[in-house]
């Protein structure tokens, strides 16, 4: 069932067309009689009842029966669909369709009218500070309660949901949105967990469209202006590409291979998550290739990378390693000529468990023990009536890459998916995130380092003081955590640095420490070099001879005598470089910290021995403020770090070479350059390979984007762990 159908589906306003296409998506198996008896009864019991927009009441359960069909519903579902308003909306009872249509076919129509009723008492219960939260929260347990009789409940749910929005323009703009956003935050993780795509991915676009309708309008037009020109790139990649297969043994009735652009709301994420545009969107062309058999997808792999250059860091294979709603396919993305795509391998049954997802397994109808359905909800903890548990469903498997968080006053926060406790922390106010100790995650105490999920209750604990955190940078997601505890980081690696250096120096130049902690506490143009870097030659002459005029002035010849024999040497132990001018012999760390390679570090003296410790470590804190014995020492440098990319330049002349003379500016080495095509404004997709010193990827990324728009940007060692 395609994008079209659904088109289709949204014009449909009579019962005579409504009836027509529900028959034209039955399977040859389908009992046609039940269901002609099922269309019959309930177009009875819903006459003289009308839709907001007009049209016969019964259209509605006829095409929410039509998109059950569509994904594989079994007959039960069908006939389920279109009884599911009878109970809730005429005279007839419960009882009457066990009798009538048996217990199977009632106790799938009593879950959905139960749905239906608890969402009724909620309107009269909820509070306007919370209303958008609270309906879509109860929507949620609503369901889960519905699907302990059978999850058969949930996919019908699904398919009524994707009918009201395909019909939403007869109500007012305030529902219109309400209803988007609770079908966004509720009904699509619902459909991606079950694994049913095709849902999922309508009711994403519907949402969008009417969430954010400008930002829906810019994708549509840029697709409409364009769909010409990605239509013939999508036609010629494929005709390349089936060659490919025939001339590696391959027939032409071993594979399918299908075409699309991504989908909105899929867009709208991406170009979100990278802060690009559009036309920056690397996998907006997509491929899927459907072959008989698990071996053919690995050949039809080894074909494609050999002869399209892959981007490792978008490969993932998902046939060895399948997803936890059942979902297989090898996804990759290649580079052809000067256009990326990306290419999904499948077999046909993969096809369709990743369209259709749970509704296309017989094996999860029915609620025996060993039921998918019973291991399905078993999974879940939907016994707590709590209000912090109603997302509970949607925590591990939201379709986006946000999530919503509550405070204990009930306000909204957004965070991106994997977001820890800190990063909410930091997200309420800056000064809590500094002093927080813990969190309470729904009522029970957590770490901050644990991950939320959408709709978690989060409180945090706070201590009175600041807490450095400065390992945890990387842990954070969100930009504001990351950049406070950055600053929090930064400024104590000063305070640091400046207290380490003064006892360095006070011990290399002089017996009277306090005269050199005197003149160094004094010039704050010396605080700004020892707040930074004094682990060179070139900065200790300059430093010796500033010392040097202190003491000439203060007339202590003594000092002087010292500092004129006073010399620094470099003596290489180990994976450091150490500065003294005493005899050192070995290199040692201590237990209370683990510093890695990069991390910044301080070393103290211990007779001819001295020991490591990360310059935020506590003991090292505490040895630096009793003035123990110190020493210069650094990383030496390790081999060059390797970084494939992707970019986009300015599309002028000279700009590519200006841009390499500015990496060069860095020691920044070109191993491999491929230049894209070329659009009004930037020259698209240009893929580099560089070496350099820059381990940190943070740095690298800071340096690539000052002067080009970075699209993409992996270390090739790691190609493939993902991205």
């Amino acid at each position: 069932m395609n994008s079209k159908l659904f088109d289709e589906l949204a014009t449909i306003k009579d019962t005579s067309k409504a009836t027509q296409f529900l028959y034209s998506r039955l399977s040859d198996t389908c009992d046609r009689i039940l269901v002609g008896d099922a269309i019959e009864f309930s177009t009875e019991a819903h006459k003289g009842q009308y839709r907001k927009s007009g049209e016969d009441y019964i259209v509605h359960p006829l095409l929410v029966a039509s998109i059950v069909a569509s994904i594989g519903g079994d007959d039960d579902m069908i006939v389920a669909s279109l009884l599911h308003d009878v109970v809730e909306d005429t005279g007839y009872s419960i009882d009457f369709i066990a009798k009538n249509y048996g217990s199977s076919i009632s106790h799938l129509v009593d879950g959905l009218t139960k749905i239906t009723e608890i969402k009724q008492e909620h309107k009269t219960t909820s509070k306007k500070d919370d209303e958008k939260l609270i309906a879509s929260a109860l929507s949620f347990r609503k369901m889960l309660i519905a699907s302990i009789i059978d999850i058969r409940v949930l996919v019908i749910k699904l398919c009524d949901r994707v009918h009201n929005m395909l019909t939403l323009d007869a109500l007012s703009l305030q529902k219109q949105k309400k209803i988007a956003q609770e079908s966004l935050v509720v009904f699509a993780p619902i459909a991606h967990r079950l694994g049913i795509s095709i849902l999922k991915n309508i009711l994403e676009d519907r949402s969008f469209y009417y969430i954010l309708p400008k930002n829906y309008q810019i994708i549509d037009t840029y697709l409409e202006k364009n769909r010409d020109t990605l239509t013939l790139l999508l036609n010629e990649f494929i005709d390349s590409l089936k060659k490919h297969l025939l001339s590696n043994g391959l027939q032409d009735d071993d594979f399918e291979i299908k075409s699309r652009i991504k989908h909105y709301y899929s867009i709208y994420l991406k170009t979100q998550r990278k802060g690009v545009n559009i036309d920056e969107v690397l996998d907006l062309l997509a491929i899927r290739i459907i072959l008989k058999d698990a071996n053919s997808c690995y050949k039809t792999l080894g074909v494609i990378h050999q002869n399209y250059r892959p981007i490792m860091a978008r490969f993932k294979d998902y046939i060895a390693i399948p997803k936890e709603n059942g979902y297989q396919t090898i996804h990759t993305t290649v580079f052809a000529k000067t256009d990326i795509y990306e290419i999904q391998i499948r077999t046909q049954q993969m096809d369709e468990n990743a369209e259709y997802g749970l509704a296309s397994h017989s094996k999860y109808k029915g609620d025996t023990e060993d039921s998918v359905s019973a291991k399905w909800l078993k999974s879940l903890e939907y016994n707590s009536k709590d209000i912090t548990e109603f997302y509970e469903l949607a925590k591990n498997d939201l379709y986006s890459d946000d999530i919503i968080v509550i405070s204990p006053k009930g306000d909204n926060y957004t965070l991106p998916r994997e977001a820890i406790a800190l990063d909410f922390a930091f997200m309420v106010h800056s000064d809590v995130g500094k002093r927080a100790t813990h969190a309470y995650v729904n009522g029970e105490k957590k770490s901050l380092l644990s991950i939320l999920k959408n709709g978690d209750s989060v409180k945090i604990a706070t201590n009175k003081e600041i807490i450095l955190r400065c390992s945890w940078i990387d842990t954070v997601k969100t930009s504001r955590a990351k950049e406070q505890i950055k600053q929090c980081c930064k400024s104590k690696i000063k305070e640091i640095n400046i207290k380490s250096n003064i006892n360095i120096l006070s011990n290399l130049f002089s017996d009277d420490k306090s005269l050199v902690k005197e003149l160094l506490e004094s010039d704050e143009e010396l605080q700004t070099q020892l707040s930074s870097d004094i682990n060179s030659f070139e900065s200790f002459k300059e430093l010796k001879g500033k010392v040097k005029q202190h003491l000439i002035a203060k007339s202590n010849f003594l000092g002087r005598l010292k500092l004129s024999m006073t010399t620094l040497k470099q003596k290489e132990l180990d994976n450091f470089y150490l500065y003294s001018n005493s005899s050192i012999s070995s290199v040692s760390f201590d237990y209370c910290c683990h510093p890695k390679i990069g991390d910044e570090i301080v070393s103290f003296k211990k007779d001819k021995k001295t020991v490591i410790h990360h310059k935020l470590c506590h003991v090292a804190s505490k040895l630096i403020d009793e003035n123990t014995e110190m020493v210069f020492v650094e990383w030496k440098k390790h081999k060059r770090a390797k970084y494939s990319l992707i970019i986009s330049l300015e599309n002028k002349k000279g700009a590519l070479a200006e841009y390499l003379n500015y990496l060069s500016k860095y020691d920044i080495n070109l191993n491999m350059l491929q230049v894209g095509n070329s659009s009004d404004e930037f020259t698209s997709y240009t893929q580099i390979q560089i070496d350099t010193d820059i381990i940190d990827i943070n740095k690298i990324k800071s340096i690539i984007s000052k002067k080009a728009k970075l699209i993409e940007l992996y270390e090739t060692k790691d190609a493939y762990k993902g991205g």
